[in-house]
């Protein structure tokens, strides 16, 4: 378990941004949406908080991970933990390749940022990048897994993004 000092308050603040950029005449939020949005921001900021329990250069990057990985059908928790294996969250990040902390193209493949690295990872990983889609569309997190990095490679890859997944979401804030 890893602790944060995150605050009520603070925790607290994206939701009443989400609710003040949604509360003109125009426009009218749901308790649908005030959930939704305080289920991205608790996600978020367990992935923060893990990465800051190790000191981890990715910390900052939970509501990007967290808002790609919805966009794109995807766990929460998959991207992070990806990170996590990967690269220790950023630490090792790929020395070839920039912003590439996440093994994509076998540290061959630069981004511009660790957003557009998080951004592309989840469209691939999401299945809808018509370049790879025919490998990672409509499949469970163990096929996408044992694809981005097949047994034959990495034998127990796929159980050990798992149980990263698994830490992330026990995460207390």
């Amino acid at each position: 378990m890893i602790a944060t000092s995150l605050s009520l308050s603070s925790f607290t603040a994206g939701i009443d941004q989400f609710v003040a950029t949604k509360s003109d005449d125009s426009q009218k939020i749901s308790a649908q949406d005030i959930a939704l949005q305080a289920e991205r921001e608790e996600n978020a900021a367990k992935i923060d908080a893990y990465f800051a329990g190790g000191n981890m250069p990715l910390e900052g990057y939970g509501m990007k991970m967290v808002t790609e990985a919805e966009a794109h059908g995807l766990d929460w928790r998959l991207i992070p933990a990806i990170a996590v294996r990967e690269s220790t969250g950023g630490i090792h990040a790929c020395k070839k390749a920039t912003f590439s902390a996440f093994g994509w193209g076998s540290c061959r493949i630069s981004f511009k940022s660790y957003d557009d690295a998080i951004e592309s990872l989840a469209e691939h990983l999401g299945g809808d990048n018509p370049r790879t889609a025919r490998y990672y569309d409509n499949k469970s997190i163990e096929q996408i897994l044992r694809t981005y990095n097949p047994p034959s490679v990495v034998p127990r890859y796929a159980e050990q993004v798992i149980a990263v997944m698994n830490k992330i979401e026990e995460v207390k804030i």
